[in-house]
């Protein structure tokens, strides 16, 4: 186990390099700068400010000296608010990302394990139709239009929950649920898949010829081996329900990173944005790795290598 931990967590340094390095290139390359659409400036007066942030040296230097940066967790500071760290704008607006995600994952874990044990245990039956009809419409909708529609409905026509801050836990319902319905979708078509899967085997088959109770067949022996495919999709899941965020931060104005990520793509802030893709790869390329772990502890047949 613990040589199988160093070798991914290696390649994921590895993935991790390499996404720095294409991301820091396509930005670098990409037409324009970070100060083409301010007032227009005296040369020498761009010159200095260029120099300030490094972007007189030629490309191979910035690029080592940003991954040097990078790898001792320093952005460096804002173009647009030079008086600020990258790493204080993280600090202060990531955790309320990370909230709302975590709240966001959590109505995607229920419903969508809920629904898909309803539908995968009575395969064929209305209530297997309703619910993965359900999942259709859940993944059809994208979170630009479901943020709204909740909104103009729950808000805006009946009043009963309030927007456009985070101070409340019900200021935080309609954000969440928008965010984690359509991977609740997702969830539920993997575990409905999955049951269908595990109620056809022999231990299942034996099980029932025991006589056990359904429901103690359920839980001690079908959600294990149903599960794992929705385990498989957990972690991606995660770090894209973080970075699925960004739409629905700015519909409910959520005080997260969206805003940062959102204006400093728009502004060609170089320090903002790669802090907020270096964050984001992280947690992508960790929450795999605690995927593949998790999956020898439900799943004997799996070994590590």
């Amino acid at each position: 186990m613990g040589g199988y931990i160093i070798k991914r967590l290696v390649v994921g340094v590895l993935v991790l390099f390499a996404i720095m390095s294409i991301s820091f290139f396509i930005m670098r390359l990409a037409p324009g700068g970070p100060f083409d659409e301010d007032k227009a400036l005296p040369p020498e007066v761009k010159a200095n400010v260029e120099a300030k942030f490094g972007l007189n040296k030629p490309l191979y230097i910035q690029y080592m000296l940003a991954m040097k940066g990078y790898a001792q967790l320093d952005f460096g500071r804002s173009f647009k608010e030079p008086d600020r760290t990258v790493m204080t704008n993280l600090k202060e607006h990531f955790p309320i990302s990370l909230e709302l995600g975590l709240y966001a994952f959590m109505v995607a874990l229920l419903i969508g394990i809920g629904a898909g044990m309803i539908a995968g245990s009575k395969p064929g039956t209305a209530r297997d139709h309703l619910t993965m009809s359900g999942a259709m419409i859940g993944i059809s909708v994208p979170n630009i239009v479901l943020g709204p529609i909740l909104l103009l409905f729950f808000a805006t026509y009946l009043g009963w929950l309030p927007y456009g801050k985070w101070d409340s836990w019900q200021h935080k319902i309609l954000p969440s649920f928008t965010l984690g319905l359509v991977y609740a979708a997702y969830f539920s078509r993997l575990m409905r898949g999955g049951m269908l899967e595990v109620i056809r085997t022999d231990y299942m088959r034996t099980a029932r010829a025991k006589g056990l109770p359904p429901s103690l067949i359920l839980r001690r022996h079908a959600i294990r081996g149903a599960i794992l495919p929705t385990v498989t999709y957990m972690g991606p899941a995660f770090a894209s329900i973080l970075t699925g965020s960004v739409v629905v931060e700015r519909i409910f104005s959520v005080p997260g990173v969206s805003d940062f990520f959102v204006k400093g793509a728009l502004n060609r802030d170089y320090p903002m944005v790669m802090g907020v893709v270096v964050l984001y790869s992280a947690l992508l390329v960790f929450l795999n790795i605690c995927v593949d772990i998790a999956y020898t502890y439900l799943d004997p047949r799996v070994r590590l290598r």
